[in-house]
């Protein structure tokens, strides 16, 4: 099984370099029951997103990251 929340911290800092996401301070991945798993997305001002990673991989999670927060 793939280590999520490392995924997430070693894709922060790719994101937070590029223009779009450049406020992105924290991803972090929550898995709330045996079908449900979350990442979410806290910026510079406190906002956040949460993206759905449900039974993702680990490239299908960066993917989805990508698309719901940005």
């Amino acid at each position: 099984m793939e280590d999520k929340q490392r995924i997430c911290d070693l894709l922060l800092p790719v994101l937070q370099a590029t223009r779009d996401l450049y406020d992105l301070q924290k991803l972090e991945y929550s898995r709330i029951d045996e079908w449900e798993e979350i990442v979410t997305a806290t910026f510079a001002n406190g906002y956040e997103k949460r993206a759905n990673v449900s039974m993702d991989s680990g490239i299908a999670m960066i993917r989805d990251i990508c698309r719901q927060i940005s």
